[in-house]
Protein backbone atom coordinates (compact mmCIF):
# COMPACT_ATOMS: atom_id res chain seq x y z
CA UNK A 1 0.00 0.00 0.00
CA UNK A 2 1.28 3.33 -0.61
CA UNK A 3 2.17 5.61 2.12
CA UNK A 4 -0.25 8.53 2.76
CA UNK A 5 1.49 11.86 2.78
CA UNK A 6 1.69 13.62 6.12
CA UNK A 7 -0.86 16.05 7.02
CA UNK A 8 1.12 18.53 9.33
CA UNK A 9 1.64 21.91 8.16
CA UNK A 10 -1.85 21.61 5.46
CA UNK A 11 -5.31 22.13 6.35
CA UNK A 12 -7.44 18.94 5.13
CA UNK A 13 -10.81 19.78 3.24
CA UNK A 14 -14.02 19.07 5.22
CA UNK A 15 -14.25 15.35 3.20
CA UNK A 16 -10.85 14.19 3.79
CA UNK A 17 -10.53 14.65 7.62
CA UNK A 18 -10.73 11.61 9.19
CA UNK A 19 -12.87 11.63 12.06
CA UNK A 20 -12.88 8.53 14.81
CA UNK A 21 -15.71 5.93 14.56
CA UNK A 22 -15.79 6.38 18.50
CA UNK A 23 -16.45 10.18 18.39
CA UNK A 24 -19.25 10.53 15.27
CA UNK A 25 -21.87 11.51 17.48
CA UNK A 26 -19.80 13.98 19.81
CA UNK A 27 -19.34 17.65 19.09
CA UNK A 28 -16.25 19.37 19.56
CA UNK A 29 -16.78 22.64 18.18
CA UNK A 30 -16.79 25.08 20.76
CA UNK A 31 -19.31 27.44 18.56
CA UNK A 32 -21.95 24.20 18.22
CA UNK A 33 -25.93 25.32 18.76
CA UNK A 34 -26.88 24.84 22.12
CA UNK A 35 -30.19 23.15 23.20
CA UNK A 36 -33.30 24.59 23.78
CA UNK A 37 -35.82 23.51 25.88
CA UNK A 38 -39.44 23.87 26.19
CA UNK A 39 -38.64 25.67 29.29
CA UNK A 40 -36.75 28.37 27.57
CA UNK A 41 -38.76 28.94 25.11
CA UNK A 42 -41.87 29.19 27.41
CA UNK A 43 -40.55 31.46 30.08
CA UNK A 44 -38.51 33.64 27.05
CA UNK A 45 -35.11 32.87 28.21
CA UNK A 46 -33.01 34.50 26.18
CA UNK A 47 -30.00 32.41 24.26
CA UNK A 48 -26.19 32.79 25.25
CA UNK A 49 -24.22 35.30 23.25
CA UNK A 50 -22.81 33.38 19.98
CA UNK A 51 -24.34 30.03 20.73
CA UNK A 52 -25.90 29.81 17.58
CA UNK A 53 -22.73 30.67 14.92
CA UNK A 54 -24.87 33.20 13.39
CA UNK A 55 -27.84 30.20 12.57
CA UNK A 56 -30.67 30.67 13.66
CA UNK A 57 -32.00 28.26 15.94
CA UNK A 58 -35.32 26.05 15.21
CA UNK A 59 -38.02 28.17 17.04
CA UNK A 60 -41.53 26.31 18.93
CA UNK A 61 -44.45 26.98 17.73
CA UNK A 62 -45.55 29.93 19.52
CA UNK A 63 -48.57 28.87 21.99
CA UNK A 64 -52.10 30.24 21.88
CA UNK A 65 -52.63 33.71 24.04
CA UNK A 66 -55.60 32.21 25.82
CA UNK A 67 -53.64 28.82 27.06
CA UNK A 68 -52.98 28.91 30.84
CA UNK A 69 -49.85 27.73 32.46
CA UNK A 70 -50.77 25.83 35.57
CA UNK A 71 -47.69 25.16 37.80
CA UNK A 72 -48.28 23.01 40.71
CA UNK A 73 -45.59 23.20 43.62
CA UNK A 74 -45.60 22.33 47.23
CA UNK A 75 -46.43 24.24 49.36
CA UNK A 76 -45.43 24.49 53.43
CA UNK A 77 -47.37 24.97 56.74
CA UNK A 78 -50.81 25.70 57.08
CA UNK A 79 -52.94 26.87 53.54
CA UNK A 80 -56.05 28.48 53.02
CA UNK A 81 -59.14 26.55 52.63
CA UNK A 82 -59.84 27.56 49.04
CA UNK A 83 -63.52 27.03 48.97
CA UNK A 84 -64.18 28.03 45.76
CA UNK A 85 -62.05 25.31 44.33
CA UNK A 86 -64.01 22.87 45.78
CA UNK A 87 -67.22 24.29 44.26
CA UNK A 88 -65.54 24.32 40.91
CA UNK A 89 -65.10 20.23 41.17
CA UNK A 90 -69.02 20.11 42.76
CA UNK A 91 -69.89 17.87 39.29
CA UNK A 92 -66.50 14.97 40.68
CA UNK A 93 -68.39 15.55 44.53
CA UNK A 94 -71.62 14.78 43.24
CA UNK A 95 -70.43 11.68 41.07
CA UNK A 96 -68.53 9.82 43.63
CA UNK A 97 -71.61 10.50 45.82
CA UNK A 98 -73.38 8.60 43.51
CA UNK A 99 -70.84 6.01 43.27
CA UNK A 100 -70.58 5.26 46.61
CA UNK A 101 -74.47 4.81 47.02
CA UNK A 102 -74.32 2.52 43.84
CA UNK A 103 -71.75 0.32 45.38
CA UNK A 104 -73.38 0.57 48.68
CA UNK A 105 -76.04 -1.57 47.61
CA UNK A 106 -74.54 -3.44 44.97
CA UNK A 107 -75.75 -7.07 44.32
CA UNK A 108 -78.03 -6.89 47.17
CA UNK A 109 -81.52 -8.40 47.88
CA UNK A 110 -83.45 -5.64 49.83
CA UNK A 111 -81.01 -2.25 48.54
CA UNK A 112 -82.45 0.45 50.60
CA UNK A 113 -84.38 -1.13 53.08
CA UNK A 114 -81.32 -2.01 54.72
CA UNK A 115 -81.51 1.96 55.89
CA UNK A 116 -84.77 0.96 57.64
CA UNK A 117 -83.64 -2.67 58.81
CA UNK A 118 -80.90 -1.71 61.03
CA UNK A 119 -82.10 1.37 62.61
CA UNK A 120 -85.19 -0.75 63.66
CA UNK A 121 -83.47 -3.79 64.94
CA UNK A 122 -81.51 -1.62 66.96
CA UNK A 123 -84.37 0.06 68.51
CA UNK A 124 -86.36 -3.30 69.12
CA UNK A 125 -83.55 -4.71 70.89
CA UNK A 126 -83.48 -1.65 73.34
CA UNK A 127 -87.16 -1.56 73.69
CA UNK A 128 -87.07 -5.98 75.17
CA UNK A 129 -83.70 -4.34 77.03
CA UNK A 130 -84.91 -1.78 78.83
CA UNK A 131 -88.77 -3.19 79.10
CA UNK A 132 -87.12 -6.60 81.01
CA UNK A 133 -84.87 -4.37 83.36
CA UNK A 134 -86.92 -0.96 84.15
CA UNK A 135 -90.35 -2.19 83.68
CA UNK A 136 -92.89 -1.23 81.17
CA UNK A 137 -93.63 2.58 81.08
CA UNK A 138 -90.19 3.11 82.70
CA UNK A 139 -88.27 3.27 79.99
CA UNK A 140 -85.77 6.19 79.32
CA UNK A 141 -87.91 8.23 77.12
CA UNK A 142 -89.19 11.74 76.91
CA UNK A 143 -92.97 12.06 78.92
CA UNK A 144 -95.61 11.21 76.54
CA UNK A 145 -93.39 9.68 74.09
CA UNK A 146 -93.43 6.01 72.84
CA UNK A 147 -89.95 4.54 73.93
CA UNK A 148 -89.72 2.66 69.88
CA UNK A 149 -90.69 6.23 68.76
CA UNK A 150 -88.37 8.29 70.76
CA UNK A 151 -85.21 5.92 69.55
CA UNK A 152 -86.08 5.58 66.25
CA UNK A 153 -86.81 9.42 65.92
CA UNK A 154 -82.79 9.96 67.26
CA UNK A 155 -81.26 6.50 65.46
CA UNK A 156 -81.72 8.94 62.28
CA UNK A 157 -79.80 11.64 62.81
CA UNK A 158 -76.98 9.00 64.67
CA UNK A 159 -76.85 6.55 61.80
CA UNK A 160 -76.36 9.55 59.50
CA UNK A 161 -73.67 9.91 61.68
CA UNK A 162 -71.88 6.55 62.51
CA UNK A 163 -72.16 5.52 58.61
CA UNK A 164 -70.60 9.10 57.71
CA UNK A 165 -67.55 8.73 59.62
CA UNK A 166 -67.11 4.87 58.40
CA UNK A 167 -67.04 5.63 54.90
CA UNK A 168 -65.26 9.37 54.93
CA UNK A 169 -62.50 7.50 57.36
CA UNK A 170 -61.78 5.09 54.60
CA UNK A 171 -61.58 7.30 51.74
CA UNK A 172 -58.55 8.28 50.86
CA UNK A 173 -57.48 4.85 50.97
CA UNK A 174 -59.89 3.39 48.68
CA UNK A 175 -59.21 5.92 46.25
CA UNK A 176 -55.08 5.98 46.83
CA UNK A 177 -55.26 5.15 42.97
CA UNK A 178 -57.03 8.35 41.82
CA UNK A 179 -54.95 10.78 44.62
CA UNK A 180 -51.91 9.37 43.22
CA UNK A 181 -52.32 9.81 39.40
CA UNK A 182 -54.32 12.71 38.66
CA UNK A 183 -55.01 16.54 40.87
CA UNK A 184 -58.19 17.59 42.21
CA UNK A 185 -59.20 19.56 45.79
CA UNK A 186 -59.45 16.14 48.35
CA UNK A 187 -61.51 17.55 50.43
CA UNK A 188 -64.20 16.49 48.26
CA UNK A 189 -63.52 12.72 48.86
CA UNK A 190 -64.61 13.36 52.60
CA UNK A 191 -67.79 15.52 51.53
CA UNK A 192 -68.93 13.15 48.63
CA UNK A 193 -69.05 10.44 51.69
CA UNK A 194 -71.02 12.22 53.51
CA UNK A 195 -73.65 13.50 51.22
CA UNK A 196 -74.13 9.53 50.34
CA UNK A 197 -75.43 9.06 53.37
CA UNK A 198 -78.24 11.01 52.50
CA UNK A 199 -80.29 8.48 50.49
CA UNK A 200 -80.39 6.10 53.32
CA UNK A 201 -81.18 9.24 55.82
CA UNK A 202 -84.46 10.12 53.31
CA UNK A 203 -85.50 6.32 53.17
CA UNK A 204 -85.34 5.94 57.19
CA UNK A 205 -87.27 9.53 57.77
CA UNK A 206 -90.05 8.22 55.86
CA UNK A 207 -90.50 5.06 58.05
CA UNK A 208 -90.34 7.41 61.12
CA UNK A 209 -93.26 9.37 59.51
CA UNK A 210 -94.89 5.70 59.16
CA UNK A 211 -94.28 4.62 62.89
CA UNK A 212 -95.23 8.27 64.28
CA UNK A 213 -98.72 8.03 62.16
CA UNK A 214 -99.16 4.25 63.56
CA UNK A 215 -98.90 5.60 67.46
CA UNK A 216 -100.51 8.77 66.56
CA UNK A 217 -97.89 11.29 66.95
CA UNK A 218 -98.14 14.11 64.49
CA UNK A 219 -95.36 17.07 63.93
CA UNK A 220 -96.54 20.25 64.94
CA UNK A 221 -95.13 23.56 63.74
CA UNK A 222 -91.92 23.11 65.29
CA UNK A 223 -91.19 20.51 61.63
CA UNK A 224 -90.48 22.94 59.89
CA UNK A 225 -86.86 23.75 61.67
CA UNK A 226 -85.94 19.71 60.45
CA UNK A 227 -84.02 21.15 57.80
CA UNK A 228 -81.62 23.39 60.38
CA UNK A 229 -81.15 20.17 62.34
CA UNK A 230 -80.54 18.07 59.04
CA UNK A 231 -77.51 20.35 57.88
CA UNK A 232 -76.29 20.67 61.73
CA UNK A 233 -75.90 17.14 61.30
CA UNK A 234 -74.09 16.74 58.29
CA UNK A 235 -71.72 19.56 59.42
CA UNK A 236 -71.12 17.22 62.65
CA UNK A 237 -70.49 14.11 60.48
CA UNK A 238 -68.14 16.06 57.90
CA UNK A 239 -66.39 17.81 61.07
CA UNK A 240 -65.36 14.61 62.84
CA UNK A 241 -64.96 12.37 59.19
CA UNK A 242 -62.64 14.96 57.90
CA UNK A 243 -60.04 14.46 61.42
CA UNK A 244 -60.48 10.70 61.13
CA UNK A 245 -60.16 10.41 57.17
CA UNK A 246 -56.92 12.55 57.05
CA UNK A 247 -55.47 10.86 60.04
CA UNK A 248 -56.05 7.35 58.84
CA UNK A 249 -54.36 8.36 55.42
CA UNK A 250 -51.12 8.78 57.81
CA UNK A 251 -51.59 6.74 60.53
CA UNK A 252 -53.29 3.38 59.72
CA UNK A 253 -53.94 2.52 63.19
CA UNK A 254 -57.13 4.94 63.28
CA UNK A 255 -58.88 2.03 60.87
CA UNK A 256 -59.36 0.04 64.52
CA UNK A 257 -60.16 3.45 66.16
CA UNK A 258 -63.35 4.46 64.10
CA UNK A 259 -65.22 1.22 65.03
CA UNK A 260 -64.78 1.87 68.53
CA UNK A 261 -65.22 5.89 68.53
CA UNK A 262 -68.84 5.01 66.78
CA UNK A 263 -69.23 2.52 69.48
CA UNK A 264 -68.42 4.73 72.73
CA UNK A 265 -70.40 7.53 71.04
CA UNK A 266 -74.11 5.99 70.64
CA UNK A 267 -73.86 5.09 74.44
CA UNK A 268 -72.11 9.22 75.03
CA UNK A 269 -75.07 10.59 72.93
CA UNK A 270 -78.60 10.70 73.70
CA UNK A 271 -79.63 8.05 71.26
CA UNK A 272 -81.11 5.10 73.84
CA UNK A 273 -81.95 7.39 76.34
CA UNK A 274 -83.23 10.62 76.84
CA UNK A 275 -81.70 13.83 78.12
CA UNK A 276 -84.41 14.09 80.60
CA UNK A 277 -82.92 10.88 82.02
CA UNK A 278 -80.01 11.98 82.85
CA UNK A 279 -80.01 15.53 83.18
CA UNK A 280 -81.22 15.11 86.96
CA UNK A 281 -78.45 12.47 87.99
CA UNK A 282 -75.17 14.49 86.72
CA UNK A 283 -73.44 17.79 87.82
CA UNK A 284 -73.96 21.15 86.19
CA UNK A 285 -70.03 20.89 84.94
CA UNK A 286 -70.47 17.15 84.18
CA UNK A 287 -73.64 17.76 81.75
CA UNK A 288 -72.25 21.39 80.50
CA UNK A 289 -69.46 19.07 79.33
CA UNK A 290 -71.34 16.27 77.78
CA UNK A 291 -73.64 19.31 75.94
CA UNK A 292 -70.26 20.00 74.42
CA UNK A 293 -71.12 16.54 72.09
CA UNK A 294 -71.68 17.62 68.47
CA UNK A 295 -74.44 14.95 68.37
CA UNK A 296 -76.42 15.66 71.56
CA UNK A 297 -77.76 18.89 70.47
CA UNK A 298 -79.05 17.26 67.15
CA UNK A 299 -80.46 14.31 68.39
CA UNK A 300 -82.46 16.61 71.12
CA UNK A 301 -83.60 18.60 68.28
CA UNK A 302 -84.62 16.34 66.03
CA UNK A 303 -86.81 14.95 69.02
CA UNK A 304 -88.09 17.95 69.61
CA UNK A 305 -88.68 19.12 65.76
CA UNK A 306 -90.51 15.80 64.71
CA UNK A 307 -91.77 14.46 68.43
CA UNK A 308 -92.63 17.57 70.08
CA UNK A 309 -91.34 17.06 73.24
CA UNK A 310 -92.08 19.39 75.98
CA UNK A 311 -88.94 21.51 76.02
CA UNK A 312 -86.45 22.21 73.16
CA UNK A 313 -82.91 21.35 73.58
CA UNK A 314 -82.04 25.11 73.94
CA UNK A 315 -78.28 25.63 75.60
CA UNK A 316 -77.50 21.79 74.49
CA UNK A 317 -77.59 23.26 71.29
CA UNK A 318 -75.49 26.52 71.87
CA UNK A 319 -72.88 24.45 73.09
CA UNK A 320 -73.12 21.56 70.54
CA UNK A 321 -73.31 24.09 67.79
CA UNK A 322 -70.35 25.72 68.93
CA UNK A 323 -68.24 22.60 69.18
CA UNK A 324 -69.08 21.39 65.69
CA UNK A 325 -67.80 24.75 64.67
CA UNK A 326 -64.78 24.41 66.10
CA UNK A 327 -64.28 20.62 65.22
CA UNK A 328 -65.06 21.39 61.38
CA UNK A 329 -62.81 24.43 61.11
CA UNK A 330 -60.02 22.78 62.59
CA UNK A 331 -60.55 19.75 60.73
CA UNK A 332 -60.67 21.22 57.62
CA UNK A 333 -57.28 23.41 57.87
CA UNK A 334 -55.97 20.63 59.21
CA UNK A 335 -57.14 18.32 56.23
CA UNK A 336 -55.15 21.28 53.68
CA UNK A 337 -52.50 20.93 55.77
CA UNK A 338 -52.35 17.22 55.47
CA UNK A 339 -53.07 17.13 51.72
CA UNK A 340 -49.59 17.59 50.43
CA UNK A 341 -48.67 14.61 51.99
CA UNK A 342 -50.86 11.99 51.28
CA UNK A 343 -50.26 11.12 48.13
CA UNK A 344 -46.73 10.32 49.03
CA UNK A 345 -47.33 8.66 52.07
CA UNK A 346 -50.99 7.25 51.36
Amino acid sequence: MKDMPPTEGRTLPPEETPVSPLAEDVSTDSHAPTAVTVEDELFDAEPESGANDGRAAPALPPLPDDVPITRIVPTGGWRSLDLREVWRYRELMFTLAWREISIRYKQTILGAAWAVLQPLMTTGIFSVLFTLLMGKGNEPTPEGIPYPVSTFCAMLPWTLFAQSLNQSGNILVQYRAMITKIYFPRLILPASAVLSTLVDFGVSLIALFGLMAYYGIYPGWAVFTLPAFMLLAVMASLAVGLWLSALNALYRDFKYVIPFVVQVGMFISPVVYSVESIQAKLPAWAFTLYSLNPMAGVIEGFRWALLGTSHGPGPMLALSTAATALILLGGMFYFRRMERLVADLI
